[in-house]
């Protein structure tokens, strides 16, 4: 009998990559969201049986799975445009992988010592420590990286209509309940309460799905969004900047009819000062003369030699966003001196040299109204987003996706942006140079999409929205407090209480 449940153990072993290979077909391009509950069952599973370290070794395998399916386009980015050789590219891509696999390590570790010392089990306690953990990773290390993250899994789902009220951390709060009732004895509530609360969830999806939290003000905006499709092997290219300055001033020049177009991040591939005195005076007063308003994206480079990735709107309303949350190692390097060493022998020395803009700068105008904006990475960061609440009118994103050429990236990109719109209850308008460019309703819903590698301009008419979601409100700090609180409140009743297994 010993020896066949080491069998069945090293079995699950290896199913545990599968596993997290599963979770990530729960996200976008693949969208089976229902997925997410049988992959983070089975993880759930293994740590009320496992000891601790046997606990963080099947998870760091769960994690590996996980990240090597899900971030496989670091390799894309590090190979195909950082111009790294085969080797260097899968190092560095594993490197990548392994970090943040370990986060998953670390959760079954902290997961099998908790149930290690209860006395009996408690619900909750592998959603909240899946939860609590995805918050440091998202939040904390190295600046965050909260990618996929269980949540965006649900863009698509019923489970969607929690976001405006609770937030990514809230809805995959939700998502690892009903991923726990499917394996765990409920020993505080009655027999057949599993069901019961799986319904009340579903059904709590649907009701706060109809429900709207923010209004329309004003008259509707028609708006274009220019997909310039320019290859990132060429776009730095000081011999194609002409001609791609001339291809966006075309195609702008075309949709005058729009009060707001929006072109994507970089597509002007060159410092404002170059092009200040010249391109942009000149688009400047095109933009005044039809009475449409330009958003922009370009470097800046200040005398000191500090360097900016910028977002700046010529017309009426003139104004310059600096991108403030900077990509770890892609714009800033990290753990220095150690980082810039290891980039220099990798011979990526280039990356990681930008500036953050800093938190206070004032919100820009297009239209007449004020307009939340985020360039690329930054919005990934829910929380940040809604500061611009509740002004902001609508939500714009300006993207370089091309940098990870035909894989999962911006697919994935735009699942996470698109709960941007969800959470604040406004219309995003998201640019991107190769797509996938989309305008995106107050649900989360594409409204218009650009097809990925074409030069494109979408066109549609949105509304300015007005009010406040309650997450806009509230943020993450009420869903973490409660999960900190219900850990601490679980272990206090469980010290002393005797062994009652449901």
């Amino acid at each position: 009998m010993k020896i066949s449940c080491e069998l069945k153990s090293k079995l699950f072993d290896f199913i545990s990559p599968l596993a997290g290979l599963l979770l990530t077909l729960a996200f976008e391009p693949f969208g089976y969201w229902f997925f997410s509950f049988i992959s983070l069952a089975f993880i759930f599973a293994s740590w009320q049986t496992l000891s601790p370290k046997r606990s963080a070794l099947r998870s760091l395998l769960f994690g590996l799975g996980y990240f090597g399916s899900g971030v496989s386009w670091v390799f894309v980015s590090v190979h195909e445009f950082g111009h790294a050789s085969f080797v260097i590219s899968l190092i560095v891509t594993l490197f990548f992988v392994l970090v943040w696999a370990s986060f998953v390590g670390l959760t079954g570790y902290v997961a099998g010592k908790a149930f290690s010392l209860l006395k009996r089990p408690v619900f909750f306690i592998n959603s909240s420590l899946w939860i609590l953990i995805e918050y440091l990773r998202g939040t904390w290390f190295l600046n965050g990286f909260p990618w996929l993250q269980v949540a965006y899994s649900q863009t698509d789902s019923v489970l969607a209509g929690y976001a405006p009220v609770l937030g990514v951390y809230g809805l995959g709060f939700i998502v690892a309940i009903i991923s726990e009732c499917l394996i765990s004895p409920l020993a505080l509530l009655k027999r057949g309460s599993k069901l019961n609360l799986l319904i009340a969830l579903c059904i709590g999806g649907v009701m706060l799905n109809s429900y709207r939290w923010t209004y329309p003000v004003g008259n509707e905006l028609q708006v274009s969004l220019v997909q310039g499709n320019i290859p990132q092997d060429k776009k730095w290219d000081l011999s194609n900047r002409d001609v791609t300055l001339k291809k966006y001033r075309e195609l702008t020049q075309q949709n005058w009819q729009s009060e707001i177009v929006i072109w994507p991040e970089t597509a002007i591939p060159a410092y404002y000062s170059e092009v200040k005195e010249g391109f942009l005076t000149l688009l400047q007063n095109e933009a005044i003369q039809n009475k449409t308003d330009i958003i922009i994206s370009l470097p800046v480079k200040e005398e000191n030699g500090d360097k900016f990735n910028a977002v700046m709107v010529l017309g009426k309303d003139r104004g310059a966003y600096r991108k403030n949350h900077l990509l770890p190692f892609g714009e800033y390097l990290p753990l220095q001196p150690l980082s810039g060493y290891i980039f220099d022998r990798l011979n990526l020395s280039g990356l990681g040299r930008l500036t953050a803009g800093g938190n206070q700068q004032q919100m820009l105008k297009a239209a007449g109204y004020s307009f939340m904006t985020s360039i690329c990475y930054e919005d990934t960061f829910g929380n940040e987003q809604r500061k611009g609440l509740p002004n902001a009118a609508f939500l714009v994103n300006v993207t370089n996706d091309a940098w990870f050429g035909n894989s999962i990236e911006p697919h994935q990109h735009l699942q996470i942006a698109r709960m941007r719109a969800i959470e604040t209850g406004r219309y995003l308008l998201r640019a991107t140079n190769t797509g996938v460019s989309a305008i995106v309703d107050p649900n989360g819903k594409i409204k218009a999409t650009a097809p990925q590698f074409e030069t494109a301009v979408i066109t549609a008419k949105i509304l300015p929205m007005a009010g406040m979601t309650p997450y806009a409100r509230l943020g993450d700090d009420p869903i973490m407090i409660w999960i900190l609180l219900s850990l601490m409140i679980s272990f206090c009743l469980n010290k002393n209480s005797k062994a009652n297994l449901v």
